[in-house]
């Protein structure tokens, strides 16, 4: 039986590997625990650390929990959104690649800089997983459940559009304007999304979600593997 530290950037990341996936891997998939820790200590303040040149970064949590515990298999849930300065951005940003392209190279990146740091660390033990583009592209994987589980119904319509203006979920973009929280926030002024989000992806439901958003399909596949 195997332990899995999932580093998140957030509340609402850390309420969904929690509230969602933990009771799944441990349950269905026999992982001994999952413990959701904040990257850099941020608690609730959301955001995301820089990757490294800090008293607390992401690069010096993931490095100490990987040499800490030589059992323990670390992951990373974190927005591309907010990935200002984490290796490969920058190139992940340039042209018209895709998003499953743009995640993979700062994934290859970020796995590549922590086997410089660690050379004889199995590989196997660190599975960056970058969220196209926020934890809000999720909930797109059912409009309909989406609304319903924050009691509005009505707006069912207005969610299923903006689903079917892109090819998956994943791909809803990042401009500051259109980014996927931000059109949620424009429908529904009051909400929540450590509660309100989480309660969506519960009622909408961990298989909905993995046959919508391809790139997180494969991270649960892996994360089964490795159980």
């Amino acid at each position: 039986m195997t332990q899995l530290k999932v580093y998140v950037e957030g509340q609402t990341e850390k309420n969904f590997v929690v509230e969602v996936l933990t009771p799944y891997l441990v349950d269905r998939i026999r992982y001994e625990c999952v413990i959701a820790s904040f990257l850099g200590d941020r608690r609730d303040e959301g955001g995301i650390l820089p990757w490294k040149g800090r008293r607390k970064d992401a690069r010096t949590d993931i490095l100490t929990s990987l040499k800490q515990d030589q059992e323990v298999i670390v992951t990373t849930m974190v927005d591309y959104y907010k990935l200002i300065k984490w290796p490969g951005r920058g190139e992940a940003g340039l042209g018209q690649k895709s998003p499953s392209e743009r995640a993979a190279i700062i994934e290859e990146s970020v796995l590549k800089d922590i086997a410089c740091e660690l050379p004889n660390v199995d590989p196997r033990r660190f599975l960056p997983y970058v969220v196209m583009h926020e934890f809000e592209a999720l909930l797109f994987s059912d409009p309909e459940k989406f609304a319903q589980s924050i009691e509005r119904p009505d707006l069912s319509s207005e969610f299923r559009a903006i689903r079917n203006e892109f090819y998956t979920p994943e791909d809803i973009n990042d401009s500051p304007e259109t980014h996927p929280s931000k059109r949620i926030c424009a429908l529904v002024p009051h909400y929540k999304k450590p509660l309100m989000g989480v309660d969506a992806a519960k009622a909408i439901g961990l298989d909905t979600i993995r046959r919508e958003c391809p790139a997180f399909g494969r991270w649960m596949e892996k994360l089964e593997s490795l159980a």
